[in-house]
C-alpha cells in the first residue's frame, strides 16, 4: 500500500510542502486546514487597515495536484497509533509520516487584560475586527517595535488620518534594523504623524489604554497586540520533542529529533541556519523550510540522502503604508547591513516579493523570500 503523508497546516510551509510532496513523490497526500481560504498574512495589516485582500481558496490552489483537501480543526495526534484527532464527527486520519506546520499566533496571554481588551492582526478574523474598530477609533496603541508593530502603525495611521496612532514598545523601535532603516522609520512615523514610546513595558492592558510597569497610563480606545507569537501546544502533548516555546525540535533535514516519521516546518518548528542561529518565524523561512520538509521526505521514499536545509537571509521588507517601504538588506545570519532601499521603489519591490509568495504557492517548486 502507498504510504499516507498528512500535512497539517496549509500556511506558507504546509501548501508548499503538500504540493510539492504530491508531485515529487507520487504517494497518497492529505492536507488538514481548518480554513478554506489561503490567509496572506503578510497582508493583514493593510486588511485591518481598510483594504481587501484578494480571495484565494485553498481548493482551486491544489486543483490538478491530486491533494485531498480535508476541512477541520486539529484536537490531538496520537504518535503511538500514528493518527491525527481531527473536531467534530471525522474519524481519524491515520499517517505513515506527518508534516506539522500548523504555523504561530499572536500571543493574547502575554499580559493581563490584552486578551480581552487588545486586537491583533495574526489571523484574518483577528485582523477583521481591527477593521472593523477603526471605524470608531479615535486613539490606537501600537505594541510592539518589531517589523509587524511598525507595518501596523504606518498602515492604520496613512489609512485613518484622523485617528492619533501611538507605537509603544518595550525595547527600540525597530531594533533589528541598520542605524539608516531606524532613521527612515523615523521619518516616516513623524511624516504620519505616529508617536512613537520606546522603552515602555506593558503590564496590564485595559479598555481605556495601557498600564506600564511604572503604573503609568496611556489612554488609548483601541489597543494593537503586535508583540509575540506562540505556537499550539499539540505537538508538546504528542510528546513530540520541543523548545521551551512549543515548537517542533528538528534536524537539518526538518524531521523530528524525537520522531522519525514526524518532520516540522515554518513557525511550528524550531529551525536553525546559518552559524546555528534560531531561524525567525516568517514567511521568509516558512516557504524554504515546506519545500525542505517535502524534499527530505521524497528523498528518503526513493532510497535516497536527504539534503539538509540550505538558506541564507538576504533582506527584510517593510511596508509603511501603500507608497513608501524599506528593504533593509541584511546578512546569512539576519543580521543588518547599512545598505538599504526606501521610498516608493522600495513600496514597489515589497509589492513584487509579496506577490512572489503567491507564485511560490501555485508552484511551489519556484524558490520565493520575504
Amino acid at each position: 500500500m502507498s504510504p499516507h503523508i498528512v500535512v497539517l497546516g496549509a500556511g506558507y510551509s504546509g501548501l508548499v510542502a503538500a504540493k510539492l510532496l504530491a508531485a515529487e513523490s507520487g504517494v497518497r497526500v492529505t492536507l488538514v486546514n481548518a480554513g478554506d481560504r489561503f490567509t496572506e498574512r503578510v497582508r493583514l495589516h493593510q486588511l485591518a487597515a481598510g483594504e481587501t485582500l484578494r480571495d484565494l481558496p485553498l481548493r482551486d490552489l491544489l486543483a490538478g495536484t491530486g491533494v485531498e483537501l480535508v476541512l477541520a480543526r486539529v484536537t490531538a495526534i496520537d504518535t503511538g497509533a500514528r493518527a491525527v484527532r481531527l473536531a467534530g464527527d471525522l474519524p481519524d486520519l491515520s499517517y505513515d509520516t506527518l508534516v506539522y506546520a500548523l504555523g504561530s499566533g499572536a500571543d493574547l496571554d502575554a499580559v493581563p487584560g490584552a486578551a480581552e481588551h487588545a486586537h491583533a492582526v495574526a489571523a484574518p478574523d483577528q485582523a477583521g475586527r481591527l477593521r472593523a474598530r477603526m471605524a470608531e477609533a479615535a486613539t490606537v496603541a501600537v505594541v510592539g517595535g518589531g517589523l509587524t508593530g511598525i507595518e501596523s502603525a504606518a498602515e492604520l495611521a496613512e489609512a485613518h488620518p484622523g485617528v492619533k496612532v501611538r507605537l509603544v514598545t518595550g525595547g527600540v523601535l525597530g531594533e533589528g534594523l541598520s542605524r539608516r532603516g531606524r532613521g527612515h522609520v523615523r521619518r516616516v512615523f513623524a511624516r504620519l504623524g505616529v508617536e512613537v514610546r520606546e522603552h515602555a513595558e506593558v503590564a496590564e492592558v485595559r479598555a481605556d489604554g495601557l498600564v506600564l510597569q511604572d503604573d503609568e497610563h496611556l489612554a488609548a480606545d483601541t489597543v494593537v497586540w503586535t508583540t509575540g507569537f506562540r505556537v499550539q501546544d499539540l505537538a508538546r502533548e504528542a510528546g513530540i520533542a520541543v523548545d521551551e516555546r512549543g515548537r517542533v525540535r528538528v534536524d537539518a533535514t526538518l524531521r523530528s529529533v524525537s520522531h522519525p516519521d514526524v518532520y516540522g516546518a515554518g513557525d511550528a518548528a524550531a529551525v536553525r541556519g546559518p552559524g546555528g542561529r534560531e531561524l525567525r518565524m516568517a514567511c521568509a523561512t516558512g516557504i524554504p523550510t515546506g519545500q525542505t520538509a517535502a524534499r527530505a521526505i521524497a528523498a528518503r521514499l526513493a532510497g535516497r540522502e536527504a539534503r539538509p536545509l540550505r538558506f541564507r537571509f538576504f533582506n527584510q521588507c517593510v511596508s509603511l503604508g501603500r507608497h513608501d517601504a524599506l528593504v533593509q538588506f541584511v546578512r546569512a545570519d539576519d543580521t543588518p547591513r547599512e545598505a538599504v532601499l526606501t521610498g516608493r521603489l522600495a513600496a514597489l519591490y515589497k509589492e513584487g516579493i509579496v506577490r512572489g509568495t503567491i507564485i511560490a504557492m501555485r508552484h511551489p517548486a519556484v524558490p520565493s523570500s520575504l
